[in-house]
C-alpha cells in the first residue's frame, strides 16, 4: 500500500467535493426555499455519515498521507457523530433560517465546512493536520455567527468569538511549537516515543502542556477560558448557536484525545491536574453563574461551561498511579457524556427555534410561561430536555453523569472520590435552573396566546429527538460499549 492510501481520506474528499457543488448548484438556484439546495446538502451529509459508519464496522485502524492522517474507530465514531449533529441541526434551521432572510446556499457551504474541519481533527495524527482542521472549522463558524450582516447583536457575539478564537488558536499553536521543539517531531506518536525516552527538556516540555491544554480548554468551552461562551450562544443566530453547541465538542474532544492521550500520556500527572482544576471551575462557574440567567440561550450557554466540566472530569482520571488501568473506563465515559449531551443540546435549541417565528425570538425564559396550556406536547418534550441535563432518571443524561462518577469512583483514590461528590453536589445545584424552565412551562400563566406554527418534518424531528433522550437513557448499553470499544482500540494502536 503507498504511503499517501488515499481511501483513508475518502469522506473528506467527498465532504469537499459536496461543498463545492452545493455552492454552485445554488447559485443557479431560483427557489426562495432552497429546497435542492438543502436536500442536496443533507443527502451528501448522510453519505458522508454512512462512510464513516462502514469504516467503524470495519474496525482497522489505517494511515495515509504519509503518516499524517490515522483512522480508527474513535474517528470513525466522533466523525460519524458529528455528521449527524450538523444533519440535526440544519433540518432544524431550516424554517427559522428562511423566515430571517439567511437561506441563503453559503449557510449550507460553510456548515459543510465545519464538518469537514470537525472530520480532518477526528483523524489527525500531526501537529499539523490537528491546526488544519481546527482553523477550517473555526473559520466558517466566525463566518456563520456574523451571516446576519444588519444584525448588531449578532456582529458583536462574531467579532468577540473571532478574537477570543484567534486567542485560544494562538495558545495552542504556540504549546504545540513547544512539543516540537522539545521533541523534534510533529507526529504525535513520535512525540509519545520522545516523551517515553525521559531524555528531553522537562521544563519546556510542561510549558509546552500549559499553552496546548489552555487552547484545548477554550475549544471546549471550559472554565476559567468560558468568556466567549455566552456571549456568542446568546448572539448568533439561534441556527448558529446550534451548530456552534453541537458537532464541534465532538472535534474538542478528538483532538484532546489525539493530543494529551495519544501524543502526551507521559505527561498525564502535569495535564491531569489542570484538567481537574478546569473541571472543578467549570461546575461552579458554570452552575452558579446559570442561576442568575433570565435569557435561555445564555442560561444554556452556562450550562453548556457546567457539562463540559463533567466530560473534563472523566479526562482526568484516565492515568492512577502511575498506570492506565482505569484509561479506557474513564475516556469511553467521557465520550458517552459527550454523546448524550450533544442529543439533548440539538433538541433545546431544535425547540427554541420551533417556538421562534418572525419578528419575535423565543430567547427568554418568561417566553416560555404557559406553554403548556398552549402546546403540551412541546411542553413535555422540552421538559424530557431539562430533566436530561439535570441528570434525572430515566433521561440519557442521568446515564451519562452515573458513568462519569462511577469512573471517578471506581479508581479507589480519595480525591477522585471527593470529585464525584463535588460534581453530584454542583448538579444539584444545577438542577435548580432545569427545573425552573419546567415550572414557568407548566404552572405560570401564559403571556401571549399565539398559536405555534408547526412545521411538519421539525414536528417529527423534535419528537424522534426526545423519544433518543428518554429511550438511550434504560438501553444505553449498546452506545456505551461502541464508546469503550472505540476508546480501547486508539489507544491500542
Amino acid at each position: 500500500m503507498s504511503a499517501m492510501n488515499w481511501p483513508v481520506v475518502y469522506p473528506e474528499i467527498w465532504l469537499l467535493l459536496l461543498a463545492c457543488t452545493v455552492l454552485l448548484v445554488d447559485l443557479f438556484s431560483t427557489d426562495p426555499q432552497r429546497r435542492l439546495t438543502f436536500w442536496l446538502t443533507q443527502g451528501g451529509i448522510a453519505v458522508f455519515a454512512a462512510m464513516h459508519l462502514w469504516f467503524h464496522e470495519q474496525g482497522a485502524t489505517a494511515y495515509g498521507m504519509n503518516g499524517m492522517v490515522v483512522v480508527d474507530p474513535m474517528g470513525h465514531l466522533l466523525a460519524f457523530f458529528a455528521a449527524l449533529a450538523v444533519l440535526v441541526t440544519l433540518a432544524y434551521a431550516r424554517p427559522t433560517l428562511e423566515s430571517r432572510d439567511m437561506l441563503k446556499g453559503e449557510f449550507f457551504m460553510l456548515a459543510l465546512f465545519v464538518l469537514l474541519g470537525i472530520s480532518v481533527m477526528c483523524s489527525a495524527n500531526n501537529f499539523l493536520v490537528v491546526y488544519l482542521g481546527l482553523e477550517l472549522m473555526s473559520l466558517s463558524l466566525y463566518a456563520l455567527t456574523a451571516l446576519r450582516r444588519d444584525h448588531a447583536v449578532a456582529t458583536e457575539a462574531a467579532m468577540k468569538y473571532f478574537v477570543l478564537g484567534a486567542l485560544a488558536s494562538g495558545f495552542l499553536l504556540y504549546g504545540l511549537s513547544m512539543m516540537y521543539g522539545a521533541t523534534g517531531s510533529l507526529e504525535i506518536p513520535r512525540v509519545f516515543e520522545q516523551i517515553a525516552t525521559g531524555r528531553i527538556n522537562k521544563e519546556v516540555l510542561t510549558f509546552g502542556v500549559v499553552f496546548v491544554v489552555a487552547g484545548l480548554a477554550f475549544k471546549l468551552g471550559a472554565a476559567p477560558f468560558h468568556m466567549w461562551v455566552p456571549d456568542v450562544y446568546q448572539g448568533a443566530p439561534t441556527s448558529v448557536t446550534l451548530l456552534i453547541g453541537g458537532a464541534p465538542k465532538f472535534a474538542a474532544f478528538a483532538i484532546t484525545i489525539r493530543l494529551l492521550v495519544e501524543g502526551m500520556l507521559g505527561l498525564a500527572i502535569d495535564w491531569q491536574q489542570m484538567f481537574i482544576v478546569l473541571a472543578v471551575a467549570s461546575l461552579v462557574v458554570g452552575n452558579v453563574a446559570a442561576i442568575a440567567q433570565t435569557n435561555l440561550k445564555r442560561m444554556l450557554a452556562y450550562s453548556t461551561i457546567a457539562q463540559m466540566g463533567f466530560i473534563v472530569l472523566g479526562l482526568s482520571a484516565g492515568v492512577v498511579s502511575g498506570n492506565t488501568l482505569s484509561a479506557g473506563n474513564a475516556y469511553s465515559s467521557s465520550m458517552f457524556y459527550l454523546v448524550a449531551y450533544v442529543l439533548t443540546t440539538l433538541g433545546t435549541f431544535g425547540l427554541i427555534m420551533f417556538l421562534s417565528r418572525q419578528g419575535f425570538e423565543a430567547e427568554e425564559i418568561s417566553d416560555l410561561a404557559g406553554l403548556s396550556q398552549r402546546s403540551p406536547w412541546v411542553a413535555g418534550v422540552m421538559t424530557i430536555f431539562m430533566f436530561s441535563l439535570a441528570g434525572l432518571p430515566p433521561m440519557v443524561g442521568f446515564f451519562a453523569k452515573l458513568a462519569v462518577i462511577q469512573a471517578l469512583v471506581s479508581t479507589n483514590v480519595t480525591l477522585y472520590i471527593v470529585l464525584a461528590v463535588v460534581a453530584v453536589m454542583a448538579s444539584l445545584v444545577g438542577a435548580f435552573y432545569y427545573l425552573r424552565v419546567v415550572k414557568v412551562m407548566w404552572f405560570d400563566a401564559p403571556v401571549a396566546s399565539v398559536l405555534i406554527q408547526r412545521t411538519q418534518g421539525v414536528t417529527a424531528l423534535l419528537a424522534l429527538n426526545g423519544a433518543a433522550v428518554l429511550l438511550f437513557g434504560p438501553f444505553s448499553g449498546g452506545l456505551m460499549a461502541m464508546c469503550r470499544d472505540a476508546i480501547v482500540k486508539a489507544l491500542g494502536s
